[in-house]
C-alpha cells in the first residue's frame, strides 16, 4: 500500500476562510470586486506597512500581472532592457519578454543565492557602454530569502535605476526589521496553490504611491476610461483579483505569521536532521538582519564530502517513499526560450541548480511526516 503523499509546498488553510466566502455568498459579491478585495488589500497593507513604511496594495490575478503591470508603470518598451536575476522561476522575467524588451540576467552570490551585487554592477556598466536603455532591476527573495537589500539598492541609486522586487515567495521575510516588498519602487507578492499563503491563485502589486496604486487597478481593469460608455484611451487588461479569492485571502492573512514560524521550524529540522552528515550545507540565514519566511527549504549538496551521494540520489530516495523534492530553478540564461539573452556571472547559480534540492516546507506537514524525512535522509547516508 502506497504511502501518503509528502508535497513540497502544500494549500494550508487556518479555518476563517469560508466565512468571508459565504458572506461573499450571502450578499451576491460574486464579481471581480466587493468588499473582500478591499478588505485584503486593508491586510496586507497593515502588515507590510511600519512606523517609518506605508505602502499601498492592489489585489491581482497573480503575481505574473503584477510584475506585467510594474513593467508597464515603468515604460518598458521594445528594444529597452531589464535585468534580472537569472536563478528564478520564469514568471519572473516572462513580463520582460511580454512587452518586447530585452533580459539581462544576473549571477547570484554564494550567501543567499540571490542577485550578486558585484555582477549587478558589472552588467550595469556593460549595457551602458552599449548605449542600452536600462528601464528596471527585478531582484527576487529567492525561497523566502531575503537578498542583499542594502548593497543592491545602493547600487540601483547610483545609477538612477528602479528597483521591482519580486517578493512572491518571500511574504513574511524582514531585512534588518522591514518588510520584504517594500523597499523598491514595485513589490511583487504571490498567493498561488504553492505559496506561504494562497488565494488559490492570486497576487499583489505593492506600492508606496496611492496614485500608483489606482493606475494599476485602472490597467488591470481593462482600463476604462471616466465615461458613461466603454470607452478605452489605453491598452488594458484582465487582471483583477475575484470577491472570492480575497475572501480566501482574508482567511488566510490570519495565520501568516503561524505559517512563517511553522516553515521556520521546518528549516530549523533540516539544519538538525543534516548536522551529522558531511557535504551537506543547508541554507540559512548569513546573519541577524536577514529573516526568511523558508518558504522553501534548501539544501546544497558537495558529491566530494557526501562520498558520491548526489541531489539525485536523495530526489529519487524520497521520491520512492512518495515524498515531492525539487532541484532549485534551472537558471533563465540556461533556459531555451532565453537563448542568447545577455548573462553576467561567474557559475553561482549553475553550481547551485546542479548540487541544490528544496526540500518539504509545507506548515501543515506533521511529526510523522517529519519521521518519514529523516528515515529516509538516515538509510542515504548510513548504508
Amino acid at each position: 500500500m502506497q504511502k501518503n503523499k509528502i508535497w513540497l509546498s502544500s494549500p494550508h488553510m487556518g479555518g476563517t476562510e469560508k466565512r468571508y466566502i459565504e458572506e461573499a455568498f450571502d450578499h451576491n459579491w460574486i464579481a471581480p470586486l466587493g468588499p473582500n478585495v478591499s478588505g485584503f488589500e486593508n491586510d496586507i497593507k497593515e502588515y507590510l506597512s511600519g512606523d517609518d513604511t506605508s505602502v499601498e496594495v492592489a489585489a491581482l490575478s497573480s503575481g505574473t500581472a503584477a510584475l506585467h503591470l510594474a513593467l508597464i508603470m515603468l515604460d518598458v518598451k521594445p528594444g529597452d532592457e531589464v535585468i534580472c536575476q537569472s536563478m528564478t522561476f520564469a514568471a519572473s522575467a516572462n513580463p520582460i519578454a511580454y512587452l518586447g524588451a530585452t533580459p539581462v540576467f544576473v549571477d547570484s552570490e554564494e550567501d543567499t543565492l540571490n542577485i550578486c551585487p558585484a555582477r549587478l554592477e558589472e552588467a550595469i556598466l556593460d549595457r551602458i557602454a552599449k548605449g542600452k536603455n536600462i528601464k528596471a532591476i527585478i531582484g527576487v527573495h529567492l525561497y523566502g530569502m531575503p537578498y542583499k537589500v542594502e548593497e543592491i539598492h545602493e547600487i540601483a541609486a547610483k545609477y538612477n535605476i528602479p528597483v521591482i522586487e519580486d517578493s512572491a515567495e518571500a511574504l513574511g521575510s524582514t531585512y534588518k526589521g522591514k518588510n520584504c516588498g517594500t523597499f523598491g519602487m514595485f513589490g511583487v507578492l504571490s498567493f498561488n496553490g504553492n505559496k506561504i499563503i494562497t488565494t488559490s491563485g492570486g497576487g499583489a502589486l505593492v506600492t508606496r504611491s496611492e496614485k500608483l496604486k489606482q493606475k494599476a487597478i485602472f490597467l488591470a481593469t481593462q482600463a476604462r476610461d471616466d465615461a458613461p460608455h466603454y470607452q478605452h484611451s489605453e491598452i488594458g487588461y484582465n487582471y483583477r483579483l475575484s470577491n472570492i479569492s480575497a475572501g480566501i485571502g482574508r482567511g488566510q492573512m490570519e495565520v501568516l505569521d503561524k505559517h512563517v514560524g511553522h516553515r521556520r521550524e521546518m528549516n530549523k529540522f533540516y539544519q538538525i536532521l543534516f548536522s551529522e552528515f558531511p557535504g551537506v550545507k543547508v541554507m540559512k540565514e548569513p546573519s541577524d538582519d536577514f529573516y526568511s519566511n523558508h518558504w522553501l527549504s534548501v539544501v546544497l549538496i558537495d558529491e566530494n564530502q557526501t562520498g558520491g551521494i548526489s541531489r539525485e540520489d536523495i530526489r529519487l530516495a524520497l521520491e520512492k517513499e512518495n515524498i515531492e523534492s525539487r532541484p532549485l530553478w534551472k537558471p533563465m540564461h540556461l533556459q531555451p526560450v532565453f537563448q542568447g539573452t545577455p548573462y553576467f556571472g561567474n557559475g553561482v547559480c549553475e553550481k547551485a541548480f546542479e548540487s541544490g534540492l528544496c526540500l518539504p516546507s509545507g506548515s501543515n506537514l506533521t511529526d510523522g511526516d517529519r519521521d518519514r524525512i529523516s528515515a529516509v535522509i538516515k538509510e542515504i547516508f548510513t548504508k
